[in-house]
């Protein structure tokens, strides 16, 4: 898509970022700085400015969902400072990027706000050496970028140039403590090469930047050939993931790595690495025979024009650590072309599947919509390589549009693209989709590269055949669970109603939690809200049959509706227990009836704005003793009152007093401005998911007594 002239191009504006950056890292003394930022409207952080370590490492992480389980989605997510201290900790709370990325450092993400505005995020990165917490300085001058940050980032947007994100991340410079003069220069290479050892140095991209003669007679390579170039580029014997993962380790961690690698035919040497901010520094010697012979021999087949197999290893690793978190079919189409378009240098991608004899596009990215509409529904019939590819299960790759014009002579080209892959999305011996790849130049897939395409086609078609079962078992289960509950609250004059029933959406279990309301004549009505123990079919069978059972006995005193209800569930034995509250509203004379089995204590809101938790002396919960009695407590309710009834998901929290959640949630019932049942509820679940994630499933009735006149 061509920008416009009201539209800055992407990547306009960063380098008034770049002094704060600079900054934030010398005063924390990180060794690695990256600011997201999240363009309006949208739900995916974009990596902008990068500073300290290499890009490719960084790679996996350019996009980043809201959604996901890392550091800086979190930081914007819940508006504060994330810090990790180290590797452990690191592991136990966000699993994915510790398996990828499994060194030794501490890390702290912060958000970047103006009022209720979210504008990206502030990640920074420390040595595993760094103390257990932040010190307070440090925390000072996070809070300074992010605030400054945040109001350069309003002024621009207000003016009409806004700072936007480039399609690869902004690398700032290293700084350096000091320049040499050239003098000084010539003096260090002189100093270098009088070493009997060799040396060479790595830059912020793993080239090669300088080498002694001694080092490049060591590795068997002409100087020229070295300058420029990646390691495993040029000495293909070294394209093995071990020295990658030295290498990573080094940056990332900045402690000393070493590793032995035998130079063909017999030649074994050791590498030490050091990095700081402005590169990598590599020792080399020739290693110990003892040594050496303990180091198994790694095999090779790259040559200089072959991608490092070990960075591409390091993004399939990645790719399936993160399609293992992916759950519907969305998920997944989300969470593919980010993941590896930044880490293959792809331009553009689209995921299609076979659905009624057509080819469904399901996701891409890098394609405009109207491109993609002009493309969906091809029938499986015509002569196009995503249909061919479909059908024969055979990937097709395509290095210039001439290549593809030859295989398919009708072929126009419409997406302004230069080299195509065509994968096919295969999972248990069934072809199920296809998967585009289009690059901006010309592009010669070589044999290994090919094979790492067709795998990550593998990894994607066994991520969606799972997601496609999770959808069907979803709602499957979801739709069991909505026929069971009231599909609409009755029309009770008097009264101004609002329920609400949200689901954990963590797998496909069906929950217990229910509500109800029932009018018995024109001035007298029961309301009920009960949680089934469980999640499972059995826990809704049940939550059906209480709500039936309720249905049955309403009008009743509400201690006799709950005895009559728990003796029917002891004798049907279900092995399940249930907690339930039941209230009957008596609107002629303003006065309610409750009593509860076993349930969290409803909130009463009074006309004059005050709220507080209601004492109702607890009963047995359903379903373990037949004999057990519940007593019914009377309370006034007036026009203007308030009642908010719950299931237990709407205030547990781990680590937090149930009685301290719920009175902290009356203190909010009374501080919210909303009049409406409907508000009322909505301002009650947004306070609640707000707080803290919800590990069950919420139930909420909310009763508003209208008075005179509406």
């Amino acid at each position: 898509m061509q920008e416009t002239a009201s539209t800055p191009a992407a990547g306009s504006g960063l380098e008034l970022l770049d002094p704060a950056l600079v900054r934030v890292m010398q005063e924390t003394g990180a060794s690695m700085g990256a600011v997201y930022l999240l363009p309006s409207g949208e739900t995916v952080l974009r990596m902008a400015l990068l500073a300290g370590i290499p890009p490719q490492i960084v790679a996996p992480w350019v996009l980043v969902p809201l959604s996901a389980p890392i550091p800086v989605a979190d930081a914007v997510g819940e508006r504060r400072v994330v810090w990790v201290a180290g590797r452990e900790e690191m592991a136990r709370r966000y699993p994915r990027p510790a398996l990828v990325v499994p060194y030794q450092f501490a890390v702290a993400a912060a958000p970047i706000t103006t009022g209720d505005t979210d504008r990206g995020s502030l990640l920074l990165l420390w040595p595993g050496s760094h103390a257990p917490q932040l010190s307070r300085q440090e925390r000072d001058a996070i809070d300074v970028f992010c605030r400054r940050t945040g109001l350069l980032l309003q002024r621009a947007a207000g003016s009409g140039r806004p700072v936007l994100a480039g399609a690869e991340p902004r690398v700032l410079p290293p700084c350096r403590s000091h320049t040499p003069r050239p003098g000084e220069a010539l003096a260090a290479v002189d100093f270098a090469e009088r070493l009997p050892e060799g040396c060479c140095a790595l830059d912020l991209e793993g080239r090669i930047s300088f080498i002694t003669t001694a080092a490049a007679q060591l590795v068997g390579a002409d100087i020229p050939d070295l300058l420029g170039a990646l390691p495993s580029e040029a000495l293909p014997w070294l394209d093995d993931p071990v020295f990658e993962e030295c290498y990573r380790s080094a940056v990332v961690s900045r402690r000393p790595m070493s590793f032995t690698a035998r130079r063909p035919p017999d030649r074994w040497l050791s590498f030490q690495l050091h990095s700081n901010a402005s590169g990598t520094s590599v020792r080399i010697t020739p290693a110990p025979t003892a040594s050496a012979e303990n180091t198994p021999e790694p095999q090779y087949t790259a040559s200089p024009t072959t991608p490092s197999r070990a960075r591409e290893l390091y993004h399939l690793l990645h790719l399936a650590a993160t399609l293992t978190e992916a759950v519907g079919v969305q998920d997944v189409v989300d969470r593919v072309p980010r993941q590896i378009m930044p880490a293959f240098g792809i331009q553009a991608l689209a995921v299609m599947t076979a659905e009624e004899g057509r080819l469904r596009i399901i996701g891409h990215l890098g394609y405009t919509t109207e491109l993609m509409d002009r493309f969906d529904a091809t029938p499986l019939t015509s002569s196009t390589p995503a249909v061919r590819v479909l059908a024969t299960g055979i990937p097709a790759f395509f290095a210039t549009f001439a290549d593809l014009r030859r295989a398919y002579p009708p072929a126009t080209l419409q997406d302004n693209m230069a080299a195509w892959a065509f994968l096919p999305l295969t999972a248990s011996g069934r072809t199920v989709g296809s998967m585009v790849l289009a690059y901006d130049r010309p592009h010669p897939f070589a044999a290994e590269e090919r094979a790492i395409l067709t795998s990550i086609a593998g990894l994607v078609a066994q991520a969606l055949e799972r997601a496609r079962l999770y959808d069907a078992q979803y709602q499957l289960a979801h739709s069991l669970q909505a026929a069971l509950l009231p599909h609409a609250l009755p029309l009770v004059p008097g009264l101004d109603l609002a329920a609400r029933y949200l689901p954990t959406t963590h797998g496909v279990d069906i929950g217990g939690d229910f509500y109800d309301l029932i009018r018995l004549d024109e001035t007298n009505a029961a309301a009920t809200i009960g949680d089934v123990q469980g999640h499972n079919v059995n826990a809704a069978a049940l939550m059906g049959q209480v709500r039936t059972a309720v249905h049955a006995t309403a009008g009743a005193s509400p201690g006799e509706v709950l005895a009559r209800t728990n003796r029917l569930l002891t004798d049907l034995d279900p092995g399940l227990f249930t907690s339930c509250l039941y209230i009957h509203l008596d609107l002629a004379h303003h006065r309610a009836r409750l009593a509860t089995a076993g349930h969290p204590p409803p909130l009463l809101r009074h006309p004059d704005g005050h709220a507080e938790v209601l004492d109702v002396p607890p009963g047995l919960v359903l379903g373990i003793d037949p004999t057990a009695d519940y007593t019914t407590t009377e309370i006034p309710l007036p026009p203007g009152a308030v009642l908010a009834l719950y299931t237990d998901g709407l205030v547990e929290t781990p680590g937090v007093d149930i009685e301290d959640a719920i009175g902290r949630l009356a203190d909010h019932l009374a501080r919210v401005p909303g009049r409406t049942a409907e508000s009322l509820a909505d301002n009650l679940v947004h306070h609640a998911t707000q707080c803290a994630p919800r590990n069950d499933d919420i139930a909420l009735l909310v009763i508003n007594v209208l008075r005179a006149g509406g």
